[in-house]
This record gives C-alpha cells, sequence and structure tokens, in this order.
C-alpha cells in the first residue's frame, strides 16, 4: 500500500466532492465540547489531501496529521499552508508518543480509515498506541464502513469522469477473507495534451461492531459509543457507516 495513492492524488479531491468533510467536522467539534477537559491538540490517522485537516485547524485545534502516501501529504501541505498543522509520513499502526514528541487531546480518523487496515491484531495494537497517545480524559473518534456497506459494493463498477481526467473502478467482496478489494484505472491528461495511465488497488477490512469494541475496551478504553453516520444518534440496523467515541479515564 505504500506505492498507493500516487496517481490517484492528483485527482483524489475531484473525486471526493460528495464527502462531507464539513459536517464530520461539525460532528467531531459537538464531541469535543462534551469532553471535561478543552481540545486544543488533534492528531488525525489517514488525512489524505487534508480536507479534514484544514477545517479542524480552521476551528483553532493544532493539528498533526499522519498519512502514509507522500503525494497525499503533499497536496495537504498546500492545502493548509497558513494554519496550525505539522505533517508525519507514517504508517498509522506503528506511531508512538515518542514519535510525536506529545500526546494529544483527540485523535481522529475519517473516512473508513480503519477499514484499510485488514490484519485485526494490527488494528488491535494500533487502538493500543491510541490510548498511550491520548491525555487522560481525550477522545478518539473514527468512523467505519459496515460489513453491510462492504458486502453490498460487491460486483460495483463505478465511472468518473472530466475533461483531463477518467477514473473507472470495480469492486470485489471476499467472504472468506472478509476483504472488499477496488481495483482503480485512472488516466490524466498532462499539459501537452497526451495522457498518463495509472492503476490503483485498495483492500478494506469487514470488521464487525462487536470486534471493534472489544479492541477498544481491550485498549483500555471504558467509555465507548457508537452513532449513525454524522449523527448523535445510535446507528441503525443496516447502517452502511458507523462512528465510534471512545473516551481515556481521567
Amino acid at each position: 500500500m505504500r506505492d498507493s495513492y500516487t496517481i490517484l492524488a492528483q485527482c483524489y479531491d475531484r473525486l471526493t466532492t460528495d464527502v462531507e468533510y464539513g459536517r464530520w467536522a461539525d460532528f467531531a467539534q459537538r464531541h469535543f465540547q462534551r469532553l471535561e477537559r478543552p481540545v486544543h491538540s488533534v492528531l488525525e490517522l489517514g488525512c489524505g489531501t487534508g480536507s479534514l485537516t484544514r477545517l479542524l485547524a480552521e476551528r483553532g485545534c493544532a493539528v498533526t496529521a499522519v498519512d502514509l502516501s507522500p503525494d497525499m501529504l503533499t497536496a495537504a501541505e498546500q492545502k493548509c499552508r497558513g494554519l496550525d498543522v505539522r505533517f508525519l509520513c507514517q504508517d498509522m499502526t506503528r506511531l508512538s508518543a515518542s514519535r510525536l514528541g506529545t500526546q494529544m487531546d483527540a485523535v481522529v480518523s475519517g473516512l473508513d480509515s480503519v477499514n484499510y487496515i485488514t490484519k485485526p491484531r494490527s488494528l488491535a495494537r494500533m487502538f493500543q498506541r491510541v490510548y498511550r497517545i491520548l491525555l487522560p480524559g481525550g477522545l478518539f473518534l473514527f468512523d467505519v464502513k459496515t460489513p453491510a456497506a462492504l458486502e453490498g459494493a460487491d460486483g460495483q463498477t463505478c465511472l468518473d469522469e472530466d475533461d483531463d481526467f477518467y477514473c473507472v473502478w470495480r469492486a470485489d467482496y471476499y467472504p472468506r477473507r472478509r476483504v472488499c478489494a477496488y481495483g482503480l484505472d485512472l488516466f490524466l491528461q498532462n499539459e501537452d495534451g497526451s495522457w498518463t495511465r495509472g492503476g490503483e488497488y485498495h483492500e478494506e477490512y469487514a470488521y464487525t461492531m462487536d470486534e471493534l469494541d472489544g479492541f477498544l475496551r481491550e485498549a483500555g478504553f471504558r467509555h465507548v459509543r457508537q452513532y449513525g453516520d454524522k449523527s448523535m444518534r445510535p446507528p441503525k440496523e443496516g447502517a452502511q457507516r458507523v462512528f465510534f467515541a471512545a473516551r481515556k479515564d481521567i
């Protein structure tokens, strides 16, 4: 996955215009306001091109944004110029408090970045790292695609195009592996009118909500709640996306 998002980074924002980053930031802020301690420092895991990063920083947070893709981070840095944001090119499953140099008031991870960790024990260990990174009373907030969403994507083919790019992708779900695989073909037009073709392959793991709850509690979190998509209400049956809020004891 280290080489992923190389060509995709160049058109990622245009392919995700339907993503409601503003509502995600609003959701996070509502949870921040519920905490007994003010939220100043935020660690974002899987920041991508920095759309959520920028919104959090504009609302007064000092953000440390982490992503494994140098190309995505380059786009994020350009988007967040002049804001209180620090970027780290790092595998989010290996991040530590010593690498950060400080503990954090909150940790957030959006757009099903958690599903991209396809080894359950690696995810469980990441949750343990997040717990250690958080200050007492701190919050871990993330969203996931549910098994219903990933299973339902099986066989889907989607096409996005504009004057200077073309992207087609197909999803295939493998029940035995509990993985949804996405194969993407991308074509980008160069300044001289020629076209560059690139391919991407991504996988997402279908974690159950009970598994995620268990990993969080195993890591030390005692206050764990689930929410519907950017909602302050519990998720409905058959939900496609679920948000988790886990708080570290004071």
